[in-house]
């Protein structure tokens, strides 16, 4: 079983990027723990952070048809991109939105999602606590299958 952790751009500056409202944990922060859960419960982790539209994309439709699941932190892409909204609705593993953030509480832009429709799921204003969240979601699924 492979989960995998996708994040868009930006998100390598957690840590020191407005830590007031992303908090002060880093990326390597998040998939350390992210890591340790996945290790607990007998599923691997691929992790991906590009500040590329064009590499995630691409790292998707390599990668994905072949994953049990997908968390997927789009940053800015989120409320963007119809292409990776297309992306992630041309394949089958299901996939967990994931905002560090409450995003409904935020900026008018940021309250719309385009890719909301097509994930199984959304988990956003928990932190990042939010992937190890997704991720016991994805592999209790994977395992109800």
């Amino acid at each position: 079983m492979t989960i995998l952790v996708v994040n868009g751009p930006n998100l390598n500056a957690l840590g020191r990027r407005e830590p007031a409202v992303y908090g002060g944990a880093t990326l390597a922060d998040v998939e350390r723990a992210v890591r340790e859960r996945a290790a607990e419960l007998g599923a691997e982790v691929d992790f991906f952070q590009s500040n590329s539209e064009g590499a995630i994309l691409d790292y998707l439709h390599a990668n994905a048809p072949g994953a049990s699941g997908v968390i997927l932190n789009g940053g800015g892409l989120t409320h963007t991109s119809v292409a990776l909204r297309d992306c992630i609705a041309s394949f089958d593993a299901p996939v967990v939105e994931t905002h560090i953030t409450n995003i409904h509480a935020r900026e008018e832009f940021r309250r719309v999602s385009l890719t909301a429709p097509v994930a199984r799921g959304i988990i956003s204003g928990l932190g990042v606590r939010g992937y190890t969240l997704a991720l016991e979601y994805l592999v209790e699924e994977e395992n109800a299958r």
